[in-house]
């Protein structure tokens, strides 16, 4: 398993080409990881309508702290270490597992479900808690993006978050590997990684997510996409329209380090 930690990050982009995945090591800092726990909490209390495992990006254009958040240097540094230094902004959700019920998520492809032209975009999982086999941690299939798009199948199963699946006889199931993380911690995975996760089956919360990093020749092609964005470097006018990053407003928004500067 290919493991880095933040800032060295020699060695990456082969690593993560052969492997499909790789693991960057203390990324998050302390400060924004108690920020991100408590955004968690603020929108769980302000959306008790959501599932705790979807708490998604149509959610992000209006939220100062997300957009704060998902352009952190720390997040930049890495995901440019693989797209480029020119970096926008696709999607993002937090993904909480519940204790002793937090649902699985079934082996899949993101590629599957994004509206992306060139499929160029890479996967940012973060770790607020700690993630591992006991609480639902990210499982991934090393290797099994070099064998493109395979077909997904729908599935009656009412506890599997996508309803949809990869079925096992196209992988080794047996091959696949738990992304044990601690918080702080992230991973990076390929659209065409395969990849999944179990029930949380422990006493404790599985708190994290995924952000989706590409560079921006990579056209959205659905027409009214809620949260692009444009974080480091230049657009291409051609491509995408770009979000202006949402301001804060005290009693709207949740406060946050810096939220005067919004």
């Amino acid at each position: 398993m290919a493991e880095f930690t933040f800032p060295y990050l020699d060695g990456i982009a082969d690593d993560y080409g052969r492997d499909g995945y790789v693991i960057v090591r203390q990324v998050l800092p302390p400060s924004l990881l108690a920020e991100i726990r408590e955004h968690i909490s603020w929108l769980m209390k302000r959306h008790p309508e959501l599932p705790t495992e979807s708490l998604g990006h149509w959610l992000i254009a209006d939220d100062p702290f997300w957009v704060r958040f998902l352009s952190d240097g720390h997040l930049l540094d890495v995901a440019g270490a693989m797209v480029g230094p020119d970096i926008a902004f696709f999607a993002a959700d937090y993904i909480c597992k519940s204790p002793a019920k937090g649902r699985p998520v079934y082996w899949h492809q993101d590629a599957k479900y994004w509206p992306l032209e060139p499929m160029e975009v890479i996967t940012v999982w973060f770790a607020v808690t700690e993630s591992n086999r006991q609480n639902g941690g990210v499982r991934v299939i090393p290797g099994s993006h070099t064998g493109g798009l395979l077909p997904h199948e729908s599935i009656e199963d009412e506890d599997n978050l996508l309803r949809t699946h990869v079925p096992s006889n196209f992988f080794d199931e047996s091959s696949a590997i738990d992304l044990e993380l601690e918080p702080g911690d992230i991973s990076m995975h390929h659209p065409l990684t395969i990849h999944g996760s179990k029930k949380n089956t422990s006493d404790r919360w599985r708190m994290g997510g995924s952000i989706q990093y590409m560079p921006p020749t990579t056209r959205i092609s659905h027409d009214d996409w809620p949260c692009p964005f444009m974080f480091r470097g230049k657009p291409d006018p051609e491509i995408n329209s770009y979000k202006p990053f949402p301001k804060y407003v005290e009693g709207e928004h949740m406060p946050f380090a810096g939220c005067e500067k919004w």
